[in-house]
């Protein structure tokens, strides 16, 4: 057993969904002396919370009118069902204030004991040598002068701050000077299509994001809305077909013209004019910048950025390096990270996987001993990843999609719990009826939502009818994105 992982002293960043039941099952199940939460914001809830007097240095992607893709069962912490929304049959998925008002109950009971700091911004966290902890600087926004710097010794971090802070862009020739003119929006940005209306739109991508803008703008913007695509979405990204949005290929190039519109040349040739905006809704990536750690050659010489284990140009830097199941950091394992992949169900999947983090920094359950052998995981899972990226791409004749990579759990995501809460449950045998079941069951529990989702955009389609700006916002239950 490794001796490094068995702190007492334990500093969670990000008090989101992740952060907060981690807090609770660390507290719950471990031994230790002190958790706490460190939140930059002044409430919690992460995405789901956006009260507009929130200061504006962090602004969610998420706005009110918010509706997820996930059901209640799904986004219930164990032993904490999530209520039933008080909202019509035909439309049963929480919306972005019901959301929020779960995770904050959830989390009232620690924001009272002083488990959660908000308004603490973590501005660098540095690991410490021999084993000797993790340096963490914070800035103290509560403090009269409005920025106070601090900095404490912590014997483990776990870092919950999710993917939503750093928006991807596409490399596309011409992006850089449409970003300039403020002609590109990217979806972590966009909150409505009401100043969009009489403009013509290009949307880039088809994931839920893209889908859910190119179906706002219509009621309003110049007909038709282009939405360019490399490929048919997954079934999962349920979305509405309408006539008013015709799908073009990948962009090719853009044209900044003197009018200061847009032209886009598309790869099958196409040419599209005066284009008035384009939002792109191409994702995020991990990136916790503010992570430094003892470089693996040198662990005794030289402090990087975590970040700088993986190539800038690889599909697969689009993940946190160097994981152990996703959660414990290979070189050292008193650094974790719940919520580090995307997933279908992420708050039943950070639940089991905070849950497994707990035991495994109470030594209960056993876990490879070298670094190299911590390794092996995302060895293997790369492996496999870009095994059946191949054969997808061989059998479609298409590049597969950039969502099919190693940070996105996708149809692996029920297998990738089930063994996590089978080392649970040989641990500590009586969790086995408090966590979910992982089965092939579930699998097609969770599937079966999605015709669900698609009927309730069609009943809100009928909704839409009879208001005056006919806009409602759906998006997934993964990221309000």
């Amino acid at each position: 057993m490794d001796t490094l992982a068995h702190p007492k002293r334990i500093l969670i960043i990000g008090a989101g969904p992740s952060g907060i039941v981690t807090l609770r099952n660390l507290i719950k199940l471990g031994s230790y002396d002190r958790v706490e939460i460190v939140e930059r914001r002044d409430d919690v809830g992460g995405v789901w919370y956006n009260n507009a007097s929130d200061t504006p240095r962090w602004p969610s992607p998420a706005y009110p009118g918010l509706i997820g893709n996930v059901l209640p069962e799904f986004l219930s912490f164990s032993g904490s069902p999530f209520p039933e929304p008080p909202t019509t049959p035909h439309q049963p998925f929480p919306t972005l204030r019901e959301t929020y008002d779960y995770l904050r109950g959830f989390a009232e009971v620690y924001l009272e004991r002083g488990n959660i700091r908000l308004n603490t911004e973590v501005v660098r966290v540095e690991e410490l040598e021999a084993g000797k902890g993790w340096n963490v600087t914070t800035r103290d926004w509560r403090s009269p002068d409005r920025g106070e710097i601090r900095s404490e010794v912590w014997d483990a971090v776990v870092v919950c701050t999710g993917w939503y802070d750093d928006p991807l862009w596409p490399g596309t020739p011409g992006m850089e000077d449409l970003k300039k003119k403020g002609l590109a929006v990217h979806a972590k940005w966009y909150r409505g299509p009401q100043k969009y209306a009489g403009k013509r739109a290009l949307v880039i991508g088809n994931g839920n994001s893209a889908n859910d803008i190119a179906a706002h703008l219509v009621p309003l913007a110049k007909d038709p809305v282009y939405r360019s695509i490399r490929r048919p979405a997954f079934k999962h990204f349920v979305s509405l077909p309408d006539v008013r949005i015709k799908d073009v290929s990948p962009v090719k190039r853009f044209i900044l013209q003197e009018n200061d519109k847009v032209t886009a040349e598309l790869l099958d040739e196409t040419i599209i004019e005066d284009i008035d905006v384009v939002f792109i809704g191409s994702g995020y990536f991990p990136n916790p910048a503010f992570l430094h750690v003892r470089s693996p050659d040198a662990p005794s010489a030289s402090i990087t950025p975590l970040m700088s284990q993986v190539s800038a140009q690889s599909l697969q830097s689009r993940r946190v390096p160097s994981l152990h199941k996703h959660i414990l950091y290979a070189y050292n394992p008193t650094l974790a990270f719940v919520g580090s992949v995307m997933s279908f169900t992420p708050f039943t999947i950070t639940d089991v996987s905070s849950t497994w983090l707990a035991l495994i920094w109470t030594n209960e359950i056993a876990y490879p001993t070298t670094p190299e052998g911590r390794l092996q995981f995302e060895k293997e899972r790369i492996q496999d990843i870009e095994r059946r990226r191949e054969i997808e791409a061989q059998e479609t004749g298409l590049e597969a999609s950039s969502l099919f990579t190693y940070s996105a759990l996708g149809s692996d995501e029920e297998d990738y719990a089930a063994d996590l809460k089978r080392e649970i449950v040989e641990a500590r045998p009586e969790l086995k009826d408090v966590l979910p079941e992982w089965n092939e069951e579930r699998r097609k529990w969770r599937q079966a939502m999605y015709p669900v989702k698609y009927q309730s955009l069609e009943w809100l389609k009928k909704q839409r009818e009879g208001t005056p700006n006919g806009v409602h916002r759906v998006t997934d239950g993964n990221a309000a994105n």
